[in-house]
């Protein structure tokens, strides 16, 4: 989901310079806006990645479901009270972290047109590897891991069963075998 919001931001600043470019008589500023490696298009698309960050962060975390979630769990966030405390702890943790999330995002959405402009790199090559295209690469290869890594665990288990160390059911007699 927040990838479809990042692609939908990324042609915002275009559709509002084509909307104002109509009537024929453009400024410059519209006219930048209508070039993905101007500063005026990346400045503003920057704060709107921060700013839809902030608001897909603030519908998707619910800080008194997941203190009500705790509470229910018996569980605690050592040294805060559970309840309204736990509350505002998630809140302002929450806060904390999605402030250089967001920055760290709007970074990676604006790195195409920044190794583009100052690194002289070809503009598709830039645009291929970067922005969207960098997020998704590393969501697979972070899910790929994770697959590769419950594998191995799934086959060492199995391995320790069929070794002899850890007896599963085979090695069990049925009840009231031993009358």
């Amino acid at each position: 989901m927040p990838i479809i919001f990042a692609q939908a931001i990324m042609f915002l600043p275009l559709t509002i310079a084509q909307w104002a470019g109509s009537d024929g008589q453009t400024s410059d500023f519209m006219l930048s806006l209508g070039d993905w490696k101007s500063v005026p298009y990346n400045v503003i698309l920057f704060l709107l990645v921060v700013l839809f960050t902030y608001v897909y962060t603030a519908l998707l975390v619910n800080p008194q479901q997941y203190a009500e979630y705790l509470k229910r769990q018996n569980a605690f966030v050592p040294g805060i009270k559970p309840g309204k405390q736990t509350q505002d702890f998630i809140d302002t943790l929450t806060t904390r972290i999605t402030l250089p999330g967001s920055i760290f995002l709007g970074f990676i959405t604006i790195l195409p047109a920044i190794v583009s402009s100052f690194m002289g790199v070809n503009d598709a090559f830039a645009l291929f590897f970067g922005g969207t295209s960098l997020l998704i690469l590393v969501a697979v290869v972070l899910d790929t891991l994770d697959q590769i890594n419950s594998y191995l665990l799934m086959r060492k288990y199995d391995g320790l069963v069929k070794s002899g160390k850890i007896k599963g059911r085979s090695g069990m007699q049925p009840i009231g075998a031993g009358m």
